[in-house]
């Protein structure tokens, strides 16, 4: 089971993205407190659970947070900023959209650049440590999944319904021979050379 906190008793946010290596749609953040005594078994790492379990902690984590959040960077702003960049801004309008505010954040990976005077700790591979961490990383998977299985049936050809933007054989196949969508991130190497 994941930590439940990194200090006891103090209102935690976790916050983790997803979406980063793709070469379409938008990065998506997602923040989450989780109450002090909360605990669950199956939360953990979105990329170690399958969909059907993703699907159904996102309706769990949703319940019983004390806060949650989901917010992205779009296409357009991952070309003008790039992606790293685009990431820390997702992040931040999650943190920012919390209906709660935390007293500290734990942010997934090694890097961040806030926007807020929050004070927090960059873990990395905190998906796979703490759990209002792998919360985040659930809800921020489980959307984004979803908003590129929609685009999918607008924009056909890509196997966006499989593989939701990153680099597979059947996406850039697609690319190849339709060439780039508008969801398209300009600023990638979209076919290798």
């Amino acid at each position: 089971m994941l930590l439940p906190n990194l200090v006891p008793n103090r209102l935690e946010a976790g916050c983790d993205e997803v979406g980063r290596g793709c070469l379409s749609g938008p990065v998506t953040a997602a923040a989450v407190i989780l109450p002090a005594d909360y605990a669950n078994e199956w939360i953990n790492d979105s990329k170690k659970l399958t969909k059907g379990n993703r699907e159904k902690l996102t309706e769990e984590i949703k319940t019983n947070a004390l806060a949650w959040a989901i917010a992205s960077a779009t296409v357009e702003e991952i070309d003008k900023i790039n992606i790293l960049n685009a990431s820390f801004l997702a992040m931040n309008r999650a943190i920012e959209a919390l209906k709660t505010k935390p007293e500290f954040l734990l942010i997934d990976g090694n890097r961040f650049n806030p926007v807020y005077d929050i004070p927090y700790e960059c873990i990395i591979k905190g998906d796979g440590k703490y759990a209002s961490i792998a919360a985040a990383s659930i809800l921020a998977k489980t959307y984004r999944d979803e908003l590129m299985a929609d685009l999918a049936i607008a924009y056909p050809g890509y196997g966006w319904e499989r593989n939701v933007g990153y680099p597979t054989k059947i996406h850039r196949l697609g690319i190849k021979e339709l060439g780039a969508s508008p969801h398209h991130r300009k600023s990638f190497r979209l076919l290798p050379k």
